[in-house]
């Protein structure tokens, strides 16, 4: 079985990686089956959370002031992960989010994985639940803060190990490293032409967004803008020779 990987987990605003971001992030070096160093680091995500993330997590907009943004942070990780493949409980998710912040900085995140849900879905009987909580459970791996970036991914180097243990031959070809396959454009930081729009848009219709707009990029202002004219419609031609 593989023994030296990256176990990683984050937290995120949501689940669409064009549209949410990255609120934490968590690492584990693991070299010949034993933790060798971590990596752990709130990340300002620029926007309001939605109080069912912070009742998750336990991650609150306060705790995130004056975190560093994802730009700052995503090289110390691509450097901390080495050429080790990484490992984590769904783990191409965190893959997306993490390849688009790297390809945003124009660094290279070409990784390979192991998934411990993919070897609980051939290993867990079919009417139990995959999901890290009742993996856990399942294989008795005690959790120690769930939920939280850190904490999930050392959870899953755990579960890694228990499944290991419990593994038979035949199982061995899911518990093999494989290329992590997604595909993601580099994002334009919105133009100022764009983001004076958005603004002049939110103020006719009496609008507030909890995002910091400076921070969108070109795709983000036009989904605000695309969203705001369909609920609320576009702003009189009049209106606008009028530079109300």
């Amino acid at each position: 079985m593989q023994q030296s990987y990256i176990a990683i987990d984050i937290e995120t605003t949501g689940l669409d990686v064009k549209r949410d971001r990255i609120t934490e992030i968590g690492a584990i070096r693991v070299e010949n089956g034993a933790e060798s160093a971590q990596f752990h680091t709130l990340v300002n995500p620029h926007r309001m959370l939605e109080p069912r993330i912070v009742k998750l997590t336990g991650i609150t907009d306060e705790m995130l002031t004056g975190a560093p943004d994802v730009g700052e942070v995503i090289g110390e990780l691509v450097a901390f992960c080495r050429d080790l493949p990484l490992l984590g409980h769904h783990i191409l998710f965190d893959y997306r989010f993490l390849k688009q912040a790297a390809i945003n900085q124009r660094l290279t995140f070409e990784k390979n994985g192991i998934d411990t849900l993919t070897i609980c879905r051939r290993m867990m009987p079919k009417e139990e639940k995959k999901n890290l909580e009742n993996a856990c459970a399942y294989f008795g791996v005690p959790r120690e803060q769930a939920h939280r970036a850190l904490g999930d991914a050392r959870d899953a180097h755990r579960l890694f190990l228990r499944l290991c243990a419990a593994a038979k031959p035949e199982d061995e070809e899911a518990f093999l490293p494989r290329p992590l396959t997604c595909r993601v454009k580099r994002e334009q930081p919105a133009t100022k032409r764009q983001k004076e729009g958005l603004r002049y848009l939110l103020k006719y219709h009496k609008i507030e967004l909890p995002v910091q707009i400076d921070d969108l990029s070109r795709s983000e202002v036009s989904r605000y803008v695309d969203r705001i004219i369909l609920h609320y419609g576009r702003i009189p031609e009049e209106v606008v020779r009028r530079g109300e």
